[in-house]
């Protein structure tokens, strides 16, 4: 059955890493199905500390420290049914495999950086400065593009096909929102943060007005 014609495109969410000077896209890993929740803490950046100044009780230093979780399911079950269709031959061949280091490799280096590096500590480099990664956004429709460091990745491998291919997992993912405190206000990844932020303000603003009497006041104070 075809689907209806008047129903509106799913967009999918996923992980696209760029060029962290120019923003040319490198990778782009679309998550196969949209997770059912998405789990976020922000913890706000303030002066204050045990024993602070109280003049600065109510002053902010920085965006607040976001995390991101969510769990993503992979399952070859389709691709698995049409054998003989051409796109699904990888998928026969290693499972979810592909999938599944297509992700773990987000908190990879190239393993040629590392041969590299390996090479010029034994040419008696005394320093070697690790390669900057590419920059990891997290996407989630037009109004949350962000970039993010994975800090947390563990998958549970489910099902298995004959050859012992993981064919069915579930993936946690946990991510830290990169912004000013972490790169530099010329960064790009700093710019589209600065996006979201200011986002996140035009949003409050489409809220509605409410008035005191709401909350069973008529003053302050």
């Amino acid at each position: 059955m075809g689907t209806f014609p008047g129903s509106p495109r799913l967009l999918r969410a996923g992980i696209v890493q760029a060029d962290p000077n120019t923003l040319k896209v490198q990778s782009i890993i679309a998550l196969q199905y949209n997770p059912d929740t998405l789990s976020r803490t922000l913890q706000a950046r303030g002066v204050t500390a045990e024993g602070g100044d109280r003049l600065d009780a109510l002053r902010l230093t920085g965006p607040p420290t976001e995390t991101i979780k969510l769990e993503a399911e992979i399952d070859a079950t389709d691709q698995l049914e049409f054998p003989t269709d051409e796109k699904n031959k990888p998928t026969i061949q290693f499972g979810i495999h592909p999938q599944l280091a297509a992700l773990e490799l987000l908190i990879y280096p190239a393993s040629a950086q590392i041969q590299t590096e390996n090479v010029l500590a034994m040419a008696g480099t005394i320093e070697v400065a690790p390669v900057e990664s590419p920059l990891t956004l997290f996407v989630w429709s037009a109004n949350r593009i962000l970039p993010i460091r994975l800090t947390e990745f563990s998958i549970v491998e489910e099902a298995f096909d004959a050859n012992l291919n993981p064919i069915r997992a579930k993936v946690s993912l946990g991510m830290r929102v990169l912004n000013v405190v972490d790169l530099n206000f010329e960064h790009k990844g700093n710019g589209l943060f600065m996006a979201y932020h200011q986002q996140k303000e035009f949003l409050a603003t489409k809220t509605g007005r409410a008035a005191l009497a709401d909350l069973g006041i008529s003053q302050l104070g």
